[in-house]
């Protein structure tokens, strides 16, 4: 992922009470399930993790994602990020 010189990307993360994530600058939605999503951020692969989860809005024209369920973590993914995509979707097909 390239940034262009003089474009600066902006990413916000907004949470209240764990219940409900609202991301902005999102590209892609990797992979998703009640536990895990895998998400293709302007600032690189972010990683939730929690329950229940599921998406409550989606908006790729606008970079937008909202997510309610309990969340228990997040973190961004350094290097590629083919190989966890592979093992979320190894998960669904055991």
């Amino acid at each position: 992922m390239l940034e262009q010189p003089g474009k600066v990307k902006r990413q916000e993360i907004k949470m209240l009470n764990r219940k409900l994530l609202e991301v902005s600058g999102v590209l892609n939605v990797e992979s998703f399930d009640s536990e895990e999503f895998l998400l293709e951020t302007d600032s690189g692969y972010l990683m939730i993790r929690g329950q229940n989860l599921h998406i409550k809005n989606l908006s790729l024209d606008q970079g937008l994602v909202a997510i309610e369920g309990y969340v228990n973590e997040l973190a961004y993914l350094d290097g590629n990020a083919q190989g966890k995509s592979k093992g979320l979707w190894g998960k669904l097909f055991k």
